[in-house]
């Protein structure tokens, strides 16, 4: 697998710009904390047709803590709402979606060596 590959995956993984939240609004983040499976799913373009992963999501940011050499900024609003970055050098990937208390899905979309992919993503609570 590339690093282009992965980049591109792991944007929709992790899920899925930064939302800003006010310190009032913890609890309601902490509805999302924990361990999610992450399975992606590529609909468009020259990437893997599939991936899943692991992420967390702690007070509301989501992080990865695999080995692949990335870069992820994300977060998740008290609404549920998922905005998440991934790159690595030139390569990036943006995933938006929502999560419910043990479910989610959405989109993502990126830009690698390989070209433009785009596909989506769909999560649940471990």
């Amino acid at each position: 697998m590339t690093l282009a590959r992965l980049s591109l995956s792991l944007a929709v993984g992790c899920a899925l710009g930064a939302a800003m939240m006010m310190p009032a609004q913890a609890a309601a983040r902490a509805n999302f904390d924990g361990n999610w499976s992450v399975l992606i799913v590529t609909r468009s373009g020259p990437c893997d047709q599939a991936y899943r992963y692991g992420v967390s999501i702690r007070d509301g940011r989501v992080v990865y803590e695999g080995s692949a050499a990335v870069n992820v900024a994300g977060s998740v609003a008290p609404n549920g709402s998922v905005n998440v970055r991934v790159w690595a050098g030139s390569q990036s990937a943006n995933g938006e979606g929502r999560l419910s208390r043990d479910y989610g899905d959405g989109r993502w979309r990126g830009n690698g060596s390989s070209g433009t992919c785009s596909g989506t993503w769909s999560a649940e609570r471990r």
